[in-house]
């Protein structure tokens, strides 16, 4: 029997799963490490920690195949990370990460530099903080002894391929979210890069992502185990993998995450763009296709930090009690931009509020409440699908959200659509390892894998009493950003008066 390797290098960890043939993960194995946020609103973290983590989890995979083929291995990641190298390869500093919120000014320079309707047509989304054109931006401007140093510009993903093969390439659905890719055309943008003066040699190929890009080495065979010249595929984005991890192949099928970040996923045949750049479209891993994305900044990450900050023990409780509120929370209601917020406001300055609280609220009116936001947030992008003509015609969710039964339930009420749960949690590893069964030959193409190998297993219908409720709070929700949007930066001059 012959195995593929899917390799998820996320933000809290690495994640390798051990596909076979027949679709069946054989085995998975994680390798945790830790975040940096050396200032209010930056977030870093070492490349060699990425690296790390493969390793190890590379080994475990090995192990467990037996000495059964490797016929080849995927990649995705989180995206948007600048990792920047020297001319030796060497990394230069640690990686500025797609949470990371610092380079409000360099989306200003960027959009006057190349043209705020330029900028959409070729990139098809706004400057956005997140993104990584402007961290390189941002490199120049502030770090410009460093700058004077890169020689290559990688993704993280992209980063851990070149220490597996030695070679440089990144895929064009990873591509997309550097402000820097001709999303249309699906190529770097020399029109871009020369209005920002960033030299187009220190980015590497963009390939489709059932590519082959590189082998790996005999170095690496010594370290992980997996053969020299196995073969390693372009892979995707960790939400392009992820939607093919979950079937989001065709058009009508819709996918709605909740991880640390919140998305809502949707195939498309032509790369539809929102003129207000709400939401982001973006180039599919599956080949000569594209995306619509609308993305929240802090979904799960919201309930990680009410779990932690109000002394839970765990999930379980926290559903316990949002399961105990009646729909609306009694009046309370949370925003949930803890990180800034991307679909649909485009704030890095955005902040999480508690609006409504009474001494009737308790903290089980505050778990609920959290669910709740991140449904309102996630209910922005099926808005502005519906006002595209997105087809809307299967929602599937996943995610730690989609474990949950109460927090499932809000979704599917406030959105007014069914949620459906796959037999497959395996997020964005499984995808890239389809992606790479592809490339190997293992499978005729992603839609006869996906049909192949995933389906539904049970669906959360929504609920007709609550939906006045609901819109009724939705509607709250959505004014008060409208009335808070010029107090947030206050609260950041706040906090650089108290670091003084």
């Amino acid at each position: 029997m012959a195995y593929l390797i899917g390799l998820d290098i996320g933000t809290s960890g690495v994640k390798g799963v051990l596909l076979g043939e027949d679709g069946t993960v054989s085995a998975s194995s994680v390798r945790e490490y830790p975040l940096a946020t050396p200032q209010p609103g930056w977030a870093e973290q070492n490349p060699e920690d990425w690296w790390r983590g493969t390793v190890e989890v590379l080994r475990e995979l090995t192990a467990a195949a037996k000495g059964e083929t490797v016929a080849g291995l995927g990649l995705t990641g989180q995206m948007h990370g600048a990792t920047f190298l020297d001319e030796r390869g060497e990394v230069i500093r640690p990686a500025i990460l797609w949470c990371d919120q610092r380079t409000e000014a360099e989306c200003a320079e960027i959009t006057s530099a190349v043209g705020s309707d330029n900028l959409q047509r070729i990139t098809a989304n706004p400057a956005l903080t997140g993104f990584q054109a402007p961290k390189i931006v941002w490199l120049r401007n502030h770090e410009p002894g460093n700058y004077d140093r890169v020689a290559h510009v990688l993704l993280p993903k992209d980063y851990v391929r070149y220490r597996l093969t030695g070679a440089m390439y990144s895929d064009v659905s990873d591509a997309s979210g550097t402000t820097l890719f001709d999303v249309p055309n699906r190529k770097w943008s020399s029109e871009v890069l020369s209005a920002l003066k960033i030299p187009a040699g220190w980015l590497p190929p963009a390939e489709e992502g059932t590519a082959r890009t590189g082998t790996v080495s005999p170095e690496c065979e010594e370290l992980t185990g997996l053969k020299t010249g196995t073969p390693v595929a372009a892979g995707g984005g960790d939400q392009a993998a992820g939607a093919v991890g979950a079937g989001i192949v065709r058009e009508g099928v819709v996918s709605s995450t909740v991880g640390t970040s919140g998305v809502v996923f949707a195939y498309a045949n032509e790369p539809w763009v929102d003129p207000e750049g709400r939401i982001h479209t973006f180039c599919h891993a599956v080949p000569g296709a594209w995306h619509v994305m609308g993305v929240m900044l802090s979904a799960g990450g919201s309930l990680r930090w009410f779990r932690d900050t109000f002394g839970y023990q765990g999930y379980d409780e926290i559903n316990r009690e949002a399961a105990s509120v009646p729909a609306g929370s009694d009046g309370l209601v949370f925003l949930p931009y803890l990180s800034g917020e991307r679909t649909p406001h485009k704030d890095p300055n955005a902040r999480g509020v508690f609006f409504g609280l009474s001494l009737s609220h308790t903290r089980a009116h505050m778990a609920r409440a959290v669910m709740e936001g991140v449904a309102y947030s996630l209910n922005d992008a099926f808005r502005i699908f519906r006002e595209l003509n997105v087809p809307l015609q299967e929602v599937r969710a996943l995610g730690g959200g989609a474990r949950s039964p109460v927090w499932l339930q809000i979704q599917a009420d406030v959105t007014g659509l069914p949620h459906h749960r796959l037999n497959v949690d395996e997020g964005p590893a499984y995808g890239a390892a389809i992606l790479a069964g592809v490339m190997a030959g293992t499978f005729q193409s992603v839609p006869e894998a996906t049909d192949r190998f995933i389906r539904r297993t049970d669906s959360v219908e929504p609920n007709p009493a609550r939906a006045d409720r609901y819109a009724e709070a939705v509607s709250l929700y959505r004014s008060l950003y409208r009335s808070l949007a010029r107090e947030f930066p206050k609260t950041h001059r706040l906090i650089d008066t108290n670091k003084g």
